[in-house]
Parts: C-alpha cells; structure tokens; sequence
C-alpha cells in the first residue's frame, strides 16, 4: 500500500498555535481508506480516523507516529467520503500527551471522534 494512496484533499490550516491546531480536509471517494470497508455505504474506518489524526500531529508537533498509550478515544458517528473534516488537535506537553476533535466542516456540534493519546519525543 502506497502511502500517498491515503488522499487527503484541500488541507487547509484555519487557526495554528505554539501548541493548538485547527485545520480542515476532505477524504474523497478515491481514497484506499475507503477499500473494501463496507462496500456498498463506505465509511471511513476508526483506525483510518486514528492514522489521519496522528499523521497531522507528527506534521505540525513533531510527535512520533509510534503511539505508546491511548487516553481515551470515541467515535460519535460515521464519515462519509468527500465530508469536509475540521480537526482540532492541542499538545498538552507536560503530559505528553495530544487531545483532538474530530467534526464536521459544515454541521455545527456534529462530532466524529474526539480522544486524547500520548506521545514519546523524538
């Protein structure tokens, strides 16, 4: 599996701090996290929910992708291909640790998954 396979389209960051990170992304259709997960109403797997969240913190923190612990995680309700993603993620360094929020661009209050892992340095 090639990793660029993982499409992600129109990331745009809408709000960045030393330590806090808002941005926005499609997954669209085409992309093999969608691959012979429910075929006939694709959805966008938990562990590919997981591995997006963790692959923006590694971009903009600097964490490992290696994930030694998870705090807490849910996940409130399906994603569909092409739904606009706004993701919240905040490095909470004297813990080591990341929260995230993952929703939707476009429907107020309506929320994917949110959670919170911890990191090792680099």
């Amino acid at each position: 599996m090639n990793f660029n396979d993982h499409d992600i389209k129109d990331e745009t960051i809408v709000n960045k701090g030393e330590n806090t990170l808002a941005l926005e992304f499609v997954i669209p259709a085409s992309s093999d996290f969608f691959d012979g997960h429910f075929p006939q109403y694709k959805l966008l797997p938990a562990v590919a929910q997981f591995e997006i969240i963790t692959r923006f913190s590694r971009k903009y923190f600097s964490t490992q992708r290696y994930v030694p612990s998870i705090r807490r995680i849910k996940f409130s309700a399906p994603i569909k291909p092409g739904t606009k993603i706004h993701l919240e993620l905040e490095k909470k360094v004297d813990k080591k640790s990341v929260s995230f929020n993952m929703a939707d661009a476009n429907v107020e209050g309506k929320v994917y998954s949110s959670g919170a892992f911890n990191y090792l340095d680099e």
